[in-house]
């Protein structure tokens, strides 16, 4: 009988803790099980004037050890300095975290006995939770009143008096589409004995809010309806009267918004936009008048992804940006002048928070190393101050390095590489190439690996693994985010093409064992690889795919918004383009052996997409083709035991057709008898 992986993995982690930092001859790869014990930092704000750092680990659920499954557990902790974090409270819920003053915490959930997600606090100095407010309905987002005791905030509309009589027998119709719940503003007083909310009358469904510092406005996302294509391309900034809820201004952006924020005098207000109707993701700062909704963007021809922003005065914003493969704090002033640029070159920073009176700042980075983690700085001088992952220093991690080659038509690409340690065998290792999504997303040169990511995962087995930014990723700007239009899947995935060439011409891969994989849009790639350029990959896995682009139109939430930022004209304005780039229509001879994998619940991209594929290249495909499905689950897994499944068979698909013997697929079952150690129950 073979030993269970997971009692391995124990004693693995055992021996590293007990020799403490270990020596390069004791590391071992890293495993698919390791996933598992990987704890990383969440939201992270800074104390007022003050020297503490809150932060929100994220642990996920050890179900190879036994845990219950479920998404991952976070905890809130409190620290003020390297290896001082202080656990306030654990295994709860945790969302809008925020200071109020230097000596209470304020944040979002929804403890055992609560109906919805309500607003606590917790002091400074220890002590419980206490909850300060519970809404009918869970509140989605919230701000303080500079006076401490009116709070604003969204929630969605309470459903009819008799909603749960009439559903307990048994009447659930859905109205597609139309029987929507909006959500709303309300404005409350926590200082009156019996707090009652307030509901603003205004017209839309309700997405975002931020405060001025003085507490005199508010601005409010708005879009015509809670439906995602219109929370997606409909929503616009509108600036408030807090008190009165009268609507002074609408930023009358043409498409995509995200964060905004309020400059300290309050005549300003900066948010993150698209440029244009057609530009995929909201990636590009712009500051608006209050009094009149009038804007301009800032640094539009700038190569990069803006990833947040906060005012540090008046006229000067301090921004995070992605830019290529790095990441990089930019200051500007309200003209779009740069005035300074610090690159970071030892980790990807992707979140931030920052004190106005200390000038305190904290990321949330991670590294090709380490997953995210809480960095602080006083002067830009940053410091790590939290290791939530002792044990990864006794991991033999892969060789991980940016990769860039010139596309056929001379276009730049660049992506992430992991190899094995060492120099490649001769004819190069096999390929893992993994697909990002979006494709409005990127992969920066931090931590790759993850369930769906091999990352340093294949490099321990062997594989290289790389991460191509293919024509129509961000963090390289609008142009290059729009080079994917109206071609898709045509120049942006003739990239993944060019990039097997690169890496081959390079002597670190074999063009013969190249395999593809990626979710949504990345399995779009992936069955993409499978059927029109079978010939170039040797195995696939694509997950929650898109197969069939014209019954994805009528099945997907977001027709819009595939319109309109990518494919520019509808299925009936040319159906013959939709059908050529669909993978089912190139299904008949594929030789590609294809895992599909999909979650039951994905409204995103409805299973039926992977239920086509695997039905068009089982009748006339020439290779083999798997389908699994995974019950409860999404637009990608969020419990862990779907996680696990889910590696576990990515992996050995990869290993059976690009290492080992192919043919016939590896058996449908997976050995969890000694996997979980379940022999002796």
């Amino acid at each position: 009988m073979s030993t269970p992986l997971s009692s391995l993995k124990a004693a693995g982690l055992g021996a590293i803790l007990a020799l403490g930092a270990a020596s390069a001859e004791a590391q071992r790869p890293l495993e698919i099980e390791d996933l598992f014990d990987l704890r990383q930092v969440g939201t992270a704000v800074v104390q007022p004037g003050g020297d503490h750092v809150a932060y929100v680990l994220v642990e996920p659920r050890d179900v190879v050890e036994g845990a219950d499954d479920g998404t991952p557990r976070t905890s809130l902790y409190v620290t003020s300095g390297p290896d001082r974090g202080r656990l306030y409270v654990e295994h709860q819920s945790f969302g809008g975290l925020e200071w109020q003053g230097e000596e209470r915490l304020t944040f979002l959930s929804r403890g055992e006995d609560d109906e919805a997600t309500s607003l606590y606090e917790i002091r400074i100095d220890g002590g419980e939770a206490r909850k300060l407010f519970e809404h009918d309905t869970s509140i989605q987002a919230y701000a303080f009143a500079p006076d401490g005791e009116t709070v604003y905030f969204i929630a969605a509309e309470e459903a009819g008096e008799h909603a749960d009589t009439l559903y307990e027998r048994g009447f659930r119709a859905n109205v597609y589409e139309e029987d929507e719940t909006f959500s709303r503003l309300y404005r409350v007083d926590l200082g009156e004995e019996d707090p009652d909310a307030v509901q603003f009358e205004l017209a839309g469904n309700a997405n975002d809010l931020a405060l001025s510092p003085d507490g005199a406005l508010l601005a409010v996302a708005l879009a015509p309806t809670p439906l995602i294509d219109d929370a997606l391309m409909e929503t616009r900034w509108h600036i408030l009267d807090a008190q009165s809820g009268e609507v002074r201004a609408e930023i009358a952006t043409p498409g995509k918004i995200g964060e905004g924020v309020f400059s300290p005098d309050a005549r300003r207000f900066a948010f993150l936009a698209a440029v244009d109707r057609a530009d995929p993701v909201a990636q590009t700062v712009h500051v608006a008048d209050v009094r009149s909704g009038e804007y301009s963007a800032i640094a539009r021809e700038a190569e990069q992804h803006v990833q947040t922003m906060d005012w540090e005065s008046n006229d000067r914003l301090v921004v995070l940006v992605h830019a290529g493969l790095q990441s990089a704090l930019v200051e500007y002033d309200v003209d779009g002048d740069e005035v300074r640029r610090t690159v970071f070159s030892d980790f990807v920073a992707n979140a931030m928070d920052r004190d106005a009176r200390s000038g305190r700042l904290a990321l949330v980075a991670d590294a090709p190393g380490h997953p995210r983690e809480l960095f602080v700085s006083q002067r830009r001088d940053f410091r790590r101050w939290t290791n939530s992952n002792p044990w990864l220093s006794g991991i033999a991690f892969g060789d991980q390095r940016g990769f860039s080659f010139e596309a056929r038509d001379g276009v730049r690409v660049e992506g992430v590489l992991v190899t094995p340690r060492g120099e490649a065998p001769e004819g190069g290792w096999p390929l893992i190439m993994t697909v990002h999504g979006g494709p409005e997303a990127h992969d920066s040169n931090g931590w790759v690996t993850g369930y769906s990511r091999p990352g340093h995962i294949g490099a321990g087995r062997g594989f290289a693994v790389f991460y191509p930014n293919y024509r129509g990723s961000t963090g390289r700007g609008e142009m290059f985010a729009k080079l994917d239009h109206q071609d898709a899947p045509g120049e942006e995935f003739n990239d993944l093409v060019d990039a097997i060439g690169a890496l081959s011409e390079a002597g670190i891969v074999n063009p013969d064992k190249v395999g593809i994989t990626g979710g949504s849009y990345g399995g779009f790639a992936s069955a993409w690889g499978a059927t029109i350029a079978s010939e170039h990959f040797a195995a696939s896995v694509p997950f929650v795919a898109l197969t069939d682009l014209i019954s994805f139109f009528g099945t997907t939430e977001i027709p819009v918004e595939m319109v309109d930022v990518h494919f520019m004209q509808y299925p009936w304005q040319d159906w013959q383009s939709y059908l050529e780039h669909s993978p089912i229509r190139h299904a008949p001879g594929s030789t590609t052996p294809t895992l599909i994998l999909h979650g039951e619940a994905d409204t995103r991209v409805d299973p039926s997409q992977s239920y086509e594929l695997y039905r068009y290249l089982k009748m006339a495909g020439e290779a083999p083709v798997r389908l699994v499905t995974y019950p409860g689950e999404g637009h990608g897994n969020r419990n862990a035991a779907a996680q696990y499944d889910y590696a576990l068979r990515l992996m050995r698909w990869m290993e059976h057709y690009l290492q080992g013997e192919g043919g016939e697929p590896p058996a449908h079952e997976l050995p969890y008898e000694d996997l979980l150690g379940l022999d002796g129950e």
